[in-house]
């Protein structure tokens, strides 16, 4: 089977969703140049995965709906989030995201800087992730 275009992905939503998911690839992409962009036609979103070695690790996703576009990482739980703005808590164990609807602003700078966080956490070890997490806790705490 041949891989989907994300431009197809996204031909199916309104204009203005297709336009922040479109402005969300470019931050991706900007912030981690080396990310793998594929869709993932079951879940109906862009997932990004980091090379490393032989492997690759999903790190990030933009996830397009009708009214809004979700930018997240499956490594949230472990993100630092001091504006308290990734949403997710208490509804999955571990993502985490941000939703942008139309008319939002779209802070590149910040998204960049989640992202790229989301990258350095993903290629950490198991280990390496918890005591990320139990620092976080301190901090936040």
């Amino acid at each position: 089977m041949d891989p989907i275009p994300p431009e197809a992905l996204l031909a199916g939503y309104p204009e203005p969703m297709r336009d922040i998911a479109e402005r969300l690839r470019a931050i991706v992409r900007r912030a981690v140049p080396e990310a793998i962009e594929a869709v993932r036609p079951g879940w109906r979103l862009i997932g990004y995965d980091l090379p490393i070695g032989r492997r690759s690790v999903y790190f990030a996703w933009i996830a397009p709906e009708a009214a809004h576009v979700h930018l997240g990482f499956p490594v949230g739980w472990v993100m630092r989030d001091s504006l308290r703005e990734l949403q997710g808590a208490g509804i999955t164990k571990r993502a985490r995201w941000l939703t942008f609807r139309a008319g939002d602003r779209i802070d590149a700078d910040r998204c960049a800087a989640l992202v790229h966080e989301a990258a350095l956490i993903a290629g950490m070890g198991r280990v390496e992730r918890m005591l990320r997490s139990m620092d976080r806790e301190s901090e936040e705490g």
